[in-house]
């Protein structure tokens, strides 16, 4: 008997597998006429009635059909009348319907694909294989239908006292502002300026990851896979740029040899044209190297998310850059949750927001749906005086792992010769960041406003030249403080 007049059979006389299963499967799965004639009115009977159909009333559905002929006719009533009840064990049902619907699935994207190649489907392009092929690779059941609070208390306890698993930082205020790490499934983005070190920071954390034995995926669409790999070597083998260029290949080869003798983990690096990858893309390339080169990233860089392409929107379609961005992130969000990896990424700030030291969640360049998607926000600012420190400012912007008021803004130390990010004196926050230790709103928690008034902030600011809109920003600051107070 052939797994199709059994599954078909299911479908009629199993109520439960009928549920189970029916959401996934196609009409394109049944090759066989008379068969997809039958699963096309069990399917269109179950959305009309929310129960499945008998034999008797398939047959009378058939019997009304107006593309059939006599032979066609006696054919599928010999056919309906033939799918008796059967007993079968459920899960080993479950499972062989899950590989029929993968292998059907697998096929047809192929035969599309041949289809694409040879110009006879007009409405799709080459781009679209990739994603046709993925989709396929990734047909499941999912038959978990939710967490029932009463009966699940016990899984729920274990999963309050279990130590998630987390990928660190190797800077101890990222660790503490996420308590301990970036958590799995989920969608982390910097925010900055052109030039502010979005890149940097994404290639230092990448370095860093593989340096604590995690295999990496860095995706670019900025910069080439040689540029990245540039300044995760000056980042690991703590060398200037200018100095990779002038050292000798024995020094290079021995301080690569004591990064590969701390490490276990891997880091590969693709690059994809700048608006040229979505979602699919990624999926077939993680698909790929699980499969050519058995890599499975535990954490994901994408260089950066506004200029990846949507894979449901066509870009300048009949829609706003709200959405386009907002659906770009969900994409995004998604993969993380599929390969339970995540993923980290960055966007620009507006023009606004590029001369603003202090942005917020409104200097989000193209869509305010991105932070509303992304489980962790963080803005990178860089400042005349604190680039003469060698200092970068990060301020919480959104955070879904702890309360983003604690710590709302502090500092890390910015080695840009060698692309790195390091530590800096606990002293360097004392009057940064905030501490969250009473119920105060985190502006009233700063005495920055005091220190700038007490010290004559502004006058010396002046007098080292700085510009006159930074002066006037800074000066305004420190006057809305005070009549805050």
């Amino acid at each position: 008997m052939r797994i199709e007049n059994t599954i078909l059979s299911n479908l009629i006389h199993n109520e439960e597998y009928c549920r189970k299963v029916l959401p996934f499967l196609k009409k394109r799965y049944f090759s066989d006429r008379k068969e997809a004639m039958v699963f096309e009115e069990i399917n269109k009977f179950f959305d009309t009635y929310n129960k499945p159909a008998t034999q008797e009333i398939l047959q009378i559905e058939a019997g009304s059909r107006k593309d059939m002929t006599d032979t066609d006719f006696n054919d599928a009533m010999k056919y309906i009348s033939d799918l008796n009840k059967q007993d079968t064990n459920e899960e080993w049902l479950l499972n062989e319907t899950e590989t029929f619907c993968k292998k059907k699935a697998v096929y047809n994207a192929i035969i599309d694909a041949i289809s694409i190649i040879d110009g006879k489907d007009k409405d799709r392009s080459d781009d679209a294989i990739p994603s046709l092929l993925s989709d396929a690779l990734g047909v499941s059941f999912d038959n978990h239908v939710g967490h029932s609070y009463l009966a699940d208390s016990d899984a729920r306890y274990e999963f309050y006292h279990k130590v998630e698993e987390k990928i660190r930082f190797d800077l101890d205020m990222l660790n503490k502002i996420t308590k301990g790490g970036l958590s799995k499934k989920t969608l982390n983005v910097v925010l900055a300026g052109t030039g502010v070190g979005k890149s940097l920071f994404m290639c230092h954390c990448a370095a860093a990851n593989l340096l604590d034995n995690k295999n990496v995926l860095y995706i670019t669409m900025e910069m080439a896979e040689e540029r990245i790999a540039e300044r995760v070597d000056a980042n690991l083998l703590n060398l200037s740029m200018d100095e990779l260029k002038v050292v000798d290949k024995p020094i290079f080869d021995s301080r690569l040899d004591k990064v590969r003798n701390k490490s276990q983990g891997r880091l590969i690096i693709k690059e994809y044209p700048t608006a040229g990858a979505h979602a699919g893309h990624f999926r077939a390339l993680l698909e790929e190297l699980k499969l050519k080169q058995e890599f499975a990233p535990d954490i994901i860089y994408i260089d950066y998310l506004n200029i990846c392409s949507s894979q449901r929107l066509r870009y300048g379609a009949n829609v706003n850059s709200y959405t386009y961005v907002k659906t770009i992130a969900e994409e995004l969000r998604g993969l993380a949750v599929e390969y339970n990896v995540p993923i980290v990424s960055a966007t620009q700030t507006t023009r606004s927001g590029f001369t603003n030291s202090d942005p917020g969640l409104e200097d989000t360049s193209e869509s305010f749906g991105l932070p509303a998607t992304v489980d962790l926000m963080l803005a990178l600012i860089s400042t005349e005086d604190l680039e003469a420190l060698g200092q970068i400012m990060v301020k919480q912007l959104k955070n879904r792992y702890n309360d983003p008021s604690y710590y709302k803004r502090f500092v890390i130390g910015v080695d840009r010769s060698k692309m790195k990010l390091y530590d800096v004196e606990v002293s360097a926050q004392q009057n940064i960041s905030d501490s969250g230790q009473d119920d105060k709103p985190v502006f009233d928690k700063s005495d920055f406003g005091k220190r700038v008034s007490q010290e004559g902030f502004g006058i010396q600011v002046l007098e080292k030249g700085a510009s006159a809109p930074f002066f006037i920003n800074r000066l305004w600051r420190t006057i809305s403080y005070q009549i805050q107070l």
